[in-house]
C-alpha cells in the first residue's frame, strides 16, 4: 500500500470549535480542537513543530518527503506546494487577511502567500462568510479600525455572504475575510500560516501583525470594494470546483465514483457516501470522513463505488 490513511492532526489555536471534526473523522480527533491540518509540511507561525503532519510509522511527513522526495513528489516538485485544513467554526472567526507572495517574499521570506479556497462540507442554515470589503476603504479608515478595535464599524463595511454544504469559494490573498460559526469545511491554501488579524480583542489575543507592525502589515490588505459580480467571480462553475484564478496556486477536484486520479502528490477528502480507491499497490475501502496521503509513486488510481471525495493538490 502506498496511500496513507491519515490520523487527525490538531495544533492548538485560538478559536473555538463545536466537536465537527471528532463527528467526522473515522480515526480518533478532539472534538475542543476546530482544525486538523491535513499532511502538513507546515508549521504554525513562531511555533514549529506544531501543525506538522505526523505518517503512521512516526515520521515526520517533512522529513520523510526530504529523504526521498523523488517517491513522494515526483521528478517535478520541489515541494508539496499546499496545505490542506479541515476547520470547524464553533464562532465567528476574527476578521484577517493573508499576504500575497510578494509582500511575503519581501517582508516574510517566504515564495508563498496564502492565497485559500473553502469547500463547505456541512453548515448551518444561517451559516455566512464575510468576505472583502463592499466599499473603498482608505489606508487611514482602516488603520484607525484596527487601532480601535472598532470591529462593529469593520464587519459592517465587509459582504456577508450566505454559505451552504457544496458551496467552493476562492479567497484571494489580500481580500479580508472572516468565517462565521456553524461551518464544517475543507481549506486548501498555499503551505503558510500567514495571517495579519483586523480583530483581535475579544479573541484572547492582543495583536495580530506578525511581529511586523500595524503600519507595515496593514500593507498586504485588499481595501478595494468588491461588487456582487466580483464576489460571484470567486466561486467555481460547472466546468470546476474553483474559478481559473486558483490555478496559479492549486486545484482542487471534486471526485465521485468511476473517476480517475492522475498519478500526483495530493490530498484526498472523503466527503460523502463510501466506496474503494484502488490501484497497481492500493485497494483501499474509503468512507465519509477518511483523509487519505496519496504520494507520486502510488501512481494512477480510481475511486468506485457510492462515494464523493476531494482531490487537493499544490501546482508545479
Amino acid at each position: 500500500m502506498t496511500v496513507e490513511v491519515l490520523s487527525a492532526n490538531q495544533p492548538e489555536t485560538f478559536y473555538r470549535g463545536e466537536g465537527r471534526i471528532a463527528e467526522f473523522r473515522n480515526v480518533p480527533a478532539l472534538a475542543d480542537r476546530p482544525e486538523d491540518w491535513v499532511g502538513s509540511v507546515t508549521s504554525r507561525f513562531d511555533l514549529a513543530p506544531s501543525g506538522l503532519s505526523t505518517l503512521a510509522d512516526g515520521r515526520v511527513l517533512a522529513e520523510a518527503i526530504a529523504a526521498d522526495s523523488r517517491w513522494w513528489l515526483g521528478p517535478d516538485r520541489a515541494d508539496t506546494g499546499v496545505l490542506v485544513k479541515l476547520l470547524d467554526a464553533g464562532q465567528r472567526l476574527p476578521l484577517h487577511v493573508h499576504p500575497d507572495r510578494s509582500f511575503a517574499t519581501a517582508h516574510l521570506a517566504s515564495p508563498y502567500g496564502k492565497t485559500e479556497a473553502w469547500v463547505i462540507v456541512s453548515a448551518r442554515s444561517d451559516a455566512y462568510v464575510h468576505l472583502g470589503f463592499a466599499r473603498d476603504v482608505d489606508l487611514e479608515e482602516l488603520a484607525g479600525w484596527v487601532d480601535g478595535q472598532k470591529n462593529d464599524e469593520m464587519l459592517a463595511a465587509t459582504n456577508r455572504i450566505p454559505v451552504a454544504a457544496g458551496d467552493a469559494i476562492l479567497c484571494p490573498a489580500g481580500v479580508p475575510h472572516a468565517i462565521g460559526d456553524g461551518i464544517l469545511l475543507v481549506e486548501i491554501q498555499e503551505p503558510t500560516d500567514f495571517s495579519v488579524l483586523l480583530e483581535y480583542e475579544g479573541f484572547g489575543l492582543t495583536d495580530g501583525h506578525l511581529g511586523l507592525g500595524y503600519d507595515l502589515a496593514l500593507q498586504c490588505v485588499d481595501r478595494g470594494g468588491w461588487s456582487p459580480s466580483r464576489l460571484d467571480a470567486l466561486r467555481g462553475s460547472s466546468s470546476g470546483l474553483l474559478p481559473a484564478a486558483a490555478d496559479e496556486f492549486f486545484a482542487a477536484r471534486r471526485l465521485r465514483g468511476g473517476d480517475r486520479i492522475e498519478q500526483g502528490f495530493s490530498v484526498v477528502v472523503a466527503v460523502a457516501g463510501e466506496g474503494t480507491l484502488t490501484g497497481e499497490n492500493d485497494n483501499l475501502a474509503v468512507r465519509r470522513g477518511d483523509t487519505l496521503l496519496v504520494p507520486y509513486a502510488a501512481g494512477p488510481l480510481r475511486l468506485d463505488g457510492p462515494v464523493e471525495a476531494i482531490r487537493l493538490s499544490g501546482v508545479a
